[in-house]
């Protein structure tokens, strides 16, 4: 992803589709963006964080008229449950694009239109087996591999022939492969890489792009050139990343407004839609000669307690477990927990008993017990403000030091290439560290020795000073009670890149401590 930095930093969720309310899925793409996003604005960087909703479609149009009303009824109603969601996780996005905005909608016949200038989309007939569930047109051998059920929702395919106008998807495909063989972030993590290379190299049609506009009752956005069709989901839904961007201009107050952002640093997907994002979204970028996104990553899908997630066995994380979590221990917690239990890209399982240990563990333990200790040492030997260092237990503390340093050294390629559990590793470490350091100095009995002050002073500045680092790299994932943590210690963030705040000695001697308070209370 680069190692440059770059003035600016986009990065996107996948817009989320309607027909499903939100969930644990989601909450873990959009926890993951916002910790990206809140990490590169403390480095100075000017950040866009864009997520939203895809609302066209046929599934909308159908489950609409199940629940007996409109189709921008139900978007309405499911868009409100996901912007009050991102409300409760403290998600700090700068823009929430839906598909059916007028905004969006102009854009995307816009860009056909480029693409129809570009021959690079003509009329043809579609005849084939579609899935319902993936909104997608599937090969015969692809249809027969699945026994003519849909891959993921399992439901019988549906056979169709109609007209249709398609993106000579298949001219894009050589370019591709050499973009993603010469570009190896490009796709991420590598097991996906490997992944769509195979599939890539099986061969690849050209991709029907349009439906008929009366089969989905006029709900979608018309093909520029012929509205009796509209422009299908795929071109629809991935176009947002630069129409939200106000790109192509169309003439209205949006052209342009941030354009600057692109390319995308990253693309933050679950790998069920890799496909459309590794191969349709970059040939169509190639196709319209714009630059194409830094990154693709796709991250694993959730189990919950050791069982594939099922509204039936009761172990679905639907948005009201979420909020229970949340009551329980508190947002930051639950958005740690997320990023911490298993590392980006990999399959995660969620588990009751596995959060208890980690927030008694990682957080009430090693972190929280950590300041406490700190805190309450320099309330009672140095009159509650932070001593000066003078030297003299400075080769004690080297370790800790060390340590400290390796975190702030290590954070910024981690963060650039998504692997948040090595920063939380990072900062568990330097905790580690730290409270080993304080059983072996053992400052409560040098507080009993007047000569010793020198050294215990040295001690507790450097116990403050790694406190204050590790809270400091906790700040994007938990917000709220890093800040809360650093209030303790007397100290906020100044507006400097991280990177500078996080170098050893920057605690000024003399800053007044708060009263300590767990800052995570521990649960039996």
């Amino acid at each position: 992803m680069g190692g440059s930095m770059a003035r600016t930093y986009y990065v996107t969720t996948p817009i989320y589709y309607v027909n499903d309310v939100p969930h644990i899925g989601h909450s873990y793409t959009t926890i993951a963006a916002d910790v990206l996003a809140r990490y590169w604005r403390s480095e100075g960087r000017e950040v866009h964080f864009l997520t939203g909703t895809d609302e066209h479609g046929a599934k909308i149009v159908k489950a609409a008229a199940e629940r007996g009303v409109s189709p921008r009824e139900l978007a309405d109603e499911v868009v409100g449950q996901f912007i009050e969601l991102w409300r409760e996780l403290n998600i700090s996005y700068d823009d929430f694009i839906r598909t059916s905005d007028v905004r969006h909608e102009r854009r995307v016949q816009e860009l056909v239109r480029r693409l129809l200038a570009r021959d690079q989309i003509y009329l043809g007939q579609y005849e084939g087996w579609y899935d319902e569930g993936q909104e997608e047109f599937v090969t015969e051998s692809v249809a027969r591999e699945t026994d003519y059920r849909g891959a993921i929702s399992g439901k019988p395919l549906v056979r169709y022939s109609e007209p249709s106008y398609f993106f000579r998807l298949g001219r894009w495909i050589p370019a591709l492969i050499d973009y993603i063989q010469s570009h190896e972030d490009f796709v991420r993590p590598i097991a996906r890489r490997n992944e769509v290379l195979s599939k890539l190299a099986a061969g690849v049609e050209d991709l029907s792009i349009s439906r008929l506009l009366e089969k989905l009752g006029g709900w979608g956005v018309p093909m520029p050139n012929d509205p009796a069709h509209s422009v299908y989901v795929w071109i629809d839904a991935l176009s947002n990343y630069v129409t939200a961007l106000g790109d192509p201009p169309i003439g209205d107050e949006h052209d342009g407004e941030r354009a600057r952002f692109w390319p995308a640093d990253v693309h933050l997907i679950g790998k069920d839609i890799l496909w459309f994002h590794a191969v349709y979204w970059p040939a169509m970028l190639m196709a319209l000669e714009l630059p194409l996104p830094r990154c693709i990553f796709a991250h694993g899908w959730w189990t919950s307690e050791g069982k594939k997630m099922s509204k039936s066995l009761g172990n679905f994380i639907s948005r009201q477990t979420i909020r229970d979590i949340t009551r329980e221990y508190s947002r930051d917690v639950y958005r740690y927990f997320l990023l911490r239990q298993v590392p980006f890209g990999s399959d995660g399982d969620f588990s009751h008993e596995m959060l208890r240990r980690r927030y008694n563990g990682d957080l009430a333990n090693d972190i929280g017990n950590l300041l406490s200790r700190t805190v309450n040492m320099i309330h009672r030997y140095c009159d509650g403000a932070v001593p000066a260092p003078t030297g003299a237990g400075l080769t004690e503390a080297a370790e800790v030091r060390t340590v400290a340093e390796a975190l702030v050294t290590a954070v910024p390629s981690a963060m650039a290439a998504c692997q948040f559990h090595t920063v939380l590793e990072g900062i568990l470490n330097l905790a580690g560290a730290t409270n080993r350091f304080i059983d072996t100095t053992e400052p409560f009995k040098l507080a009993k020795t007047p000569a010793a002050k020198d050294r215990l002073g040295d001690i507790l500045y450097a116990c403050a000073e790694a406190v204050r680092i590790m809270l400091l790299y906790l700040r994007p994932f938990m917000p709220e009670t890093a800040d809360r943590g650093l209030g303790q210690l007397g100290w906020s963030v100044p507006p400097q890149p991280t990177s500078d705040l996080g170098r050893w000695g920057v605690l000024p001697a003399g800053t007044r401590l708060q009263a300590a308070e767990a800052l995570f209370p521990r649960k039996t």
